[in-house]
């Protein structure tokens, strides 16, 4: 236990001071911003449209902009575009140490592997879960001072709500995150890891379900892959209409989806300690 918490205090001290970090967590929070509030408000205050908000009259737009609206739209973006961004960082995490040569000097000289990668997935939960607060705490602020411009109310969201949606976006990002570990473990290099990652995650998974739409028998294996798990969560925390948000779907309820987002986060941590242990440093 001890080395376990020591090498998550060692991986949360180079990960702070890893720019590469910072850059994916930056960036979701401003595409979130982006996505969620800039667009949506341009096309309700000018009364045009834009093909993330065509579809959405001018009341439910506002709606889905104040702050007792967060718990819905705040995962939204998480199944896949959040997700391949935090996919990036837990790829690079472990992905970079093969590269650098670092993991060979911890695996023959610090902790036991194990040790060392529990500490590794350990830090990256911390930052997932640091990552979702501030992106929460962010879109309560915009979404309270769209509703004080606009005259709305700025009434917080239900507790049970923020709380589901919160806990929601720690399981999406913290599933795709540790499916980044794993390929990381997997290729033993940054470059390649995160291309075959954003590969999946961008192209492959949908590329299946379009092919289940037409061969039925497909839909078996693609109800049930990481992004239609993530999506499918994302669009159960969901009860206004009209939203095209890429990524977000309604084929499993949301226990199943729980329940399955969790096995891929168990299966890529036990995975990647496993393949290490096995494999040769080098």
């Amino acid at each position: 236990m001890n080395a376990v918490i020591a090498s998550t205090r060692a991986e949360l001290l180079r990960l702070r001071k890893w720019p590469s970090m910072w850059v994916p967590l930056a960036a979701w929070i401003v595409l979130n911003l982006v996505f969620v509030y800039l667009f949506n408000y341009i096309t309700f205050a000018t009364g045009g449209t834009t093909d993330m908000a065509s579809s959405a009259p001018p009341d439910v737009l506002l709606a889905q902009m104040l702050p007792s609206a967060v718990p819905q739209v705040f995962t939204q973006g998480m199944a896949m575009f959040g997700g391949a961004l935090m996919l990036i960082l837990g790829a690079l995490t472990i992905g970079s140490g093969y590269g650098w040569g670092t993991w060979k000097t911890v695996f023959t000289q610090g902790p036991p592997r194990s040790a060392a990668l529990t500490g590794t997935l350990l830090a990256l939960l911390i930052v997932v879960i640091g990552l979702v607060l501030t992106v929460a705490a962010v879109d309560l602020g915009v979404a309270s001072v769209i509703a004080v411009v606009e005259s709305e109310s700025a009434s917080l969201p239900a507790a049970d709500a923020m709380l589901k949606a919160l806990a929601s976006g720690v399981l999406i990002l913290g599933m795709w995150t540790a499916a980044g570990v794993l390929v990381g473990a997997l290729a033993r290099g940054p470059a390649l890891s995160v291309g075959l990652g954003l590969v999946w995650v961008l192209v492959v998974e949908n590329l299946l379900r379009g092919v289940a739409a037409v061969l039925d028998p497909v839909s078996v294996v693609t109800d049930f892959l990481p992004g239609t798990a993530a999506g499918s969560l994302a669009g159960s925390l969901r009860d206004f209409g009209g939203d095209t948000t890429p990524g977000v779907l309604n084929i499993l309820d949301g226990g199943t989806s729980v329940v399955l987002l969790a096995g891929y986060v168990a299966a890529s941590a036990l995975g990647t300690v496993w393949l290490v242990r096995r494999r040769d440093v080098n």
